[in-house]
């Protein structure tokens, strides 16, 4: 095998400029440390117009490489952009901060649910936060709230490429961009509102922050990546904190300066993340409580609380106060089996793990290609980096026993598309060798094999493809044995076979995802029935998409509209009010929520469902109520004669009225109607002030359920409901139900 100059890797061609260099090279140029800089103009050469250098990119790259690089950009913008509205507000819960952050600094700051500031989101509000600030700009409507996280997909997809640009070749960024960009669950959720597109985004800046730092040393790209980390805890907390100890260790032992050295760069890349994320944390907790919102998702009114209990190390052990129920760990819980096979089995499979099986196959290969290699080595760095935030995140997500959704597989997507990119390139360089081209065959093997077993999960949907799958992937795999013997023309062919097969069952349900429309508090990636929750499911059980209860829910495929389809637990429709609504979109009126292949429903007062989705009834716990055009009439007379135009319990169901009127809604207890806030007297209060014009009746958990919560939080949301009913007036608005507030019947 020829050795090749870091040079001439970095810029992806071979000396002879012959064939594309797929990956980094061997020998001695493998245990190069530092990648070379962008090469600078000659003295006295012309400088290019703009547009000519964002085009044609580094002098010493082949033409194609910037083309494809900027079409792929284009590709899933355009891919991720198609279809975006029929998800209307898709999660209302924070569609309805979002709305309130564009009508009041102070609500943006907090990520508060109502511009009135009654409480907050159960997270942080950074991302929260570009959503806002488009909807200040362009309104209040689908695309304002969706295309922020659109453009955080883009993004992603780019730094994603850069980081494997500079050390590996174009062709390891363009392979790790497009399998990225095709997996199911990141076409999902950026194109949703959730805060795990930004988490995902800051993941990714994070990892290439460190494998920078990495190629000399400079302090400068450690504390960027404390940075990166410090504002992903503001997006969703203690998760962004899991891969720091893979990233941490790698730093120590691999950078190529002194040890001392590195751990005082540690130290600083601390401090950078502690202020990045800890300034507004500070604020929170300094600020005078009776002046800013309550803490949603805590029980005692502090963030500190909710990042450490509900939203911390009670989705590890599932002791979540406050929480609609824990886990069982080591086994089947409410969300779902836990184990080693977690991210295979059917409630995960389909949603990230079609590559999953290369990576890990990959990621064992690069390890072994660079075993001889000086600590220094970037390559080998770069494999333990990406890997190692997989192997951390896979194993955390498999045995956590609190809250799991199928959609926070999307933070693994990154570091898989990433190690498969590195390891196919690798590997395609090292294909003189019979172990690396047997094992570049295997990963595609196993790839065609785990791609028929998921697709073959859903055997109505596109059932002649899982034989393409297969049969494509083992011709191409045979190809790639004899890879280093065929030539030029058929070894090309073999790779693209083996690509296309990989990635066509996780391309497909990626067309499906962005075909179908999402709302609801769980969303899942493909066609009906790829993802099934397992749990102990059944009627008054436990955890099979849905909640312990005895109601009903519909699946993916609902009845009505023009036949646009609609996944989720939530409405078919924006909560405008009328007859209206997106096109295709609107649900079977039958009483029962129109979810996500759900069964059970929700107990209680207000339970999931209830009301239907007809001419106005109430949300639940997961999905919004559907607000009629005389429900809306109702409470937007005289409503800037109050703070609230209306309470209700549980932030779906508040979000939902909020959302139709543009008026501030109080929602009782927070997202599960579980918070102590507002208690009974504080309730009074506001309602003899004259604060709170109606009160909704239904909605969150109702009585509440088991799992965490005390008496005294299931409690309150109750006793106001109690107090409301039996001493104001009742009003009936179809199938919705209030109380006037204004009116006491004693």
């Amino acid at each position: 095998m020829t050795t090749q100059s870091d040079t001439s890797h970095q810029g992806g061609a071979s000396p002879s400029g012959a064939e594309p260099s797929w990956g980094p090279p061997s020998s001695t140029a493998l245990q190069e440390p530092v990648a070379p800089p962008i090469a600078a103009p000659r003295s006295g050469e012309p400088k290019q117009p703009f547009f000519h250098r964002v085009w044609r990119g580094r002098p010493e790259d082949p033409r194609w490489v910037r083309p494809a690089f900027l079409a792929l950009l284009v590709a899933t913008g355009l891919l991720y952009l198609y279809n975006l509205s029929a998800s209307g507000y898709a999660n209302s819960f924070y569609s309805a901060a979002v709305q309130a952050g564009s009508q009041s600094w102070k609500a943006l700051f907090f990520g508060s649910l109502d511009s009135a500031n009654a409480i907050t989101v159960d997270k942080p509000p950074a991302s929260l936060w570009p959503m806002a600030l488009s909807v200040r700009i362009f309104g209040l409507n689908s695309w304002a709230i969706l295309v922020p996280e659109v453009l955080m997909g883009v993004a992603t997809v780019g730094v994603l490429y850069g980081a494997l640009r500079r050390r590996f070749s174009p062709a390891a960024g363009l392979i790790a961009g497009a399998v990225l960009a095709l997996t199911p669950v990141a076409a999902l959720m950026f194109r949703f509102n959730n805060p795990d597109a930004m988490l995902a985004l800051l993941m990714t800046v994070t990892i290439y922050c460190v494998v920078r730092a990495l190629e000399d040393g400079r302090t400068k790209w450690l504390v960027w990546a404390g940075v990166a980390v410090g504002f992903a805890f503001l997006a969703k907390t203690l998760q962004a904190f899991l891969i720091l100890p893979p990233l941490a260790v790698v730093y120590a032992v691999c950078a190529p300066v002194r040890l001392r050295k590195r751990f005082a760069q540690l130290g600083l890349s601390a401090v950078a993340m502690v202020v990045a994320g800890g300034w507004w944390v500070a604020i929170v907790e300094l600020w005078p409580a009776s002046s800013r919102p309550y803490i949603g998702g805590s029980q005692n009114n502090s963030f500190l609380e909710l990042t450490f209990g509900y939203n911390g190390l009670g989705r590890i052990n599932g002791d979540e106060t406050g929480s609609v129920g824990g886990g069982g760990g080591g086994g089947t819980g409410q969300w779902g089996e836990t184990g080693w096979n977690r991210m295979f089995n059917s409630e995960i499979g389909s949603q990230i793990a079609w590559l999953l099986p290369a990576a890990l196959i990959l990621f064992v290969a690069g390890i072994v290609l660079t075993r001889k290699a000086r600590r220094t080595d970037l390559t080998r760095s770069s494999f333990l980096a990406w890997g190692g935030a997989l192997l951390m995140t896979a194993i955390i997500f498999s045995y956590m026993a609190g809250i799991f959704h199928q959609y926070y597989t999307v933070a693994l997507a990154p570091y898989i598309a990433a190690v498969v990119g590195m390891g196919a390139t690798v590997l395609w360089e090292e294909r003189s060798k019979v172990w690396a081209s047997l094992t570049l065959a295997g990963a595609v093997t196993a790839t065609a094999a785990w791609g028929y077993v998921l697709l073959n999960r859903t055997p109505t949907y596109l059932p002649w493809l899982k034989w393409l799958v297969l049969i494509g992937g083992l011709v191409g795999a045979l190809g790639l044995i004899f890879a280093a013997r065929l030539g030029r023309q058929l070894a090309l062919a073999a790779v693209g076979l083996s690509f296309v097969a990989s990635v066509a069952g996780p391309t497909a349900y990626t067309l499906s995802t962005v075909n179908t429309g999402h709302t609801g508090s769980i969303v899942t990636a493909g066609p009906a029935g790829a993802s099934m929750m397992g749990g102990r499911g059944g009627p008054g059980g436990g955890m099979r998409g849905g909640f312990p209860g005895g109601g009903n829910t519909r699946g993916q495929n609902q009845q009505g509209g023009n036949g646009t389809t609609q996944q989720g637990g939530g409405m078919g429709r924006p909560p405008t009010g009328g007859t209206g609504g997106f096109p295709g979109q609107n649900q079977q009126g039958n009483g029962n929520t129109q979810g996500q292949n759900q069964q059970g429903g929700m107990p209680g007062g207000g339970a999931m469902g209830e009301g239907g989705m007809g001419g106005g009834g109430v949300g639940g716990l997961l999905n919004g109520a559907t607000v009629s055009s005389a429900a809306k009439k109702l409470l937007e007379t005289n409503a800037g004669d109050y703070t609230w135009a209306a309470a209700a319990v549980g932030s779906q169901n508040s979000a939902s009225y909020q959302l139709a009127t543009g008026k501030p809604v109080m929602a009782i207890g927070g997202f599960n109607g579980t918070d102590p806030s507002p208690t009974l007297a504080q309730f009074k209060k506001y309602v003899t002030d004259g604060k709170i014009h109606y009160f909704i009746s239904g909605g969150g958990m109702g009585g509440g359920m088991g799992g965490g919560n005390s008496s005294s939080t299931t409690s309150t949301s109750s006793q106001i409901s109690s107090w409301v009913t039996a001493n104001f007036k009742k009003v009936t608005v179809g199938s919705a139900t209030f109380y006037d507030l204004t009116q006491p019947t004693k």
